[in-house]
């Protein structure tokens, strides 16, 4: 493991813990090689968060339609203290962390409890990584925060491990992101990374009116089909490509039978665009779609269903009386301890 990273309680962060990938996974040009030179089309959606695609996000979880965001959230206002007394973690290691904005609700009820923790974000972009870390330094004068550049994507049997009982933090709903099949490959990649008295935080958003969920796709200010977009800016930059933004529209849509919503990049017309990089030409016809991201919703039976194939039994289950959205406290099949059933959050 490369460390570059060095604490300071004056100076700040300078870097991160570089995590090494546990297995090669495909890069942009590779991903691209293999998704977007013929059809049917796709990319992986990770390739949306680079430091502008970050902040569109972030953008996206204050539109008035963007119900999930602010869903989790108040239930971990709620729930906060609950998760963290029945723990008593002394790390929590957030996959996918972003800015960390919903993680301080669990520093808070860290010190509400009087419990200290340490705090491990784990994330693909470093610049988010350390302002985030930076911010929380200032928030929190007590937390330890050790920030973790990598792709969990490819693994996270390399963390650094922890000293005492681990809560592996994975929020947003980003699990709707996986297929089923993948969903559980890396649902069981965490449980074999945990250790007796460790714990999942899981939150998943839940199959409601396709009207809410398409709305939450394509809100009316136009940032969610700007975030879509800055996907072409992402090959642009990396591949020296040449797609022209104006040409492609942005397109949400819920499937209902397979339960997630389909996001695309949809041609205006046809063009042609060439990626430098890969030495390759595409040809896009009117009306030709690149998939960017599928975003599954969930039941609770499903929900459940999925822990358990992954290994793990749900310890509590959070919810608002609209069930609208999950939070799920999981821990390993090793650990004995008991199963409680689903708990809401009044309105």
């Amino acid at each position: 493991m490369q460390v570059s990273h060095k604490y300071d309680r004056e100076l700040g962060y300078s870097s991160c813990i570089l995590v090494p990938p546990a297995r090669k996974v495909p890069d942009l040009a590779e991903d691209a090689r293999n998704g977007i030179l013929t059809p049917p089309r796709s990319l992986p959606p990770k390739y949306f968060y680079d430091g502008y695609g970050s902040k569109l996000f972030e953008r996206i979880c204050h539109t008035p339609e963007y119900y999930l965001t602010r869903t989790e959230e108040q239930l971990l206002v709620r729930f906060a203290e609950a998760i963290m007394s029945t723990m008593q973690a002394e790390e929590i290691l957030e996959l996918g962390s972003g800015n960390s904005r919903k993680t301080r609700h669990l520093f808070d009820a860290c010190e509400k409890l009087r419990h200290l923790c340490t705090y491990a974000p784990f994330d693909v972009c470093e610049d988010v990584l350390l302002g985030a870390a930076d911010n929380l330094r200032s928030e929190y004068s007590w937390l330890e925060v050790t920030p973790l550049l990598g792709d969990y994507h490819a693994g996270i049997a390399n963390v650094p491990k922890a000293n005492g009982k681990r809560i592996f933090a994975f929020l947003g709903s980003t699990i709707g992101n996986f297929d089923p099949d993948a969903a559980i490959r890396f649902l069981t990649e965490i449980r074999e990374c945990m250790h007796p008295g460790d714990g999942l935080l899981l939150g998943a958003d839940q199959v409601k009116d396709p009207a809410i969920l398409n709305a939450a796709y394509n809100d009316q200010q136009g940032i969610t089909a700007q975030f879509n977009l800055n996907v072409l800016r992402v090959l642009n930059r990396e591949l020296k490509g040449n797609f022209d933004l104006e040409g492609f529209s942005h397109e949400a849509v819920y499937n209902e039978a397979l339960e997630q919503v389909e996001m695309f990049l949809v041609s205006k017309k046809r063009q042609r665009v060439r990626l430098e990089e890969l030495a390759e030409e595409i040809t896009f016809v009117k009306g030709e779609r690149i998939l960017t991201e599928i975003s599954r919703k969930f039941t609770a039976q499903g929900l459940h269903a999925m822990i358990e194939a992954a290994g793990m039994f749900v310890g509590s289950h959070y919810q608002p009386d609209n069930q609208y959205f999950s939070l799920l406290l999981a821990r390993s099949g090793h650990d004995c301890g008991p199963r409680s059933g689903i708990e809401a959050e009044p309105d």
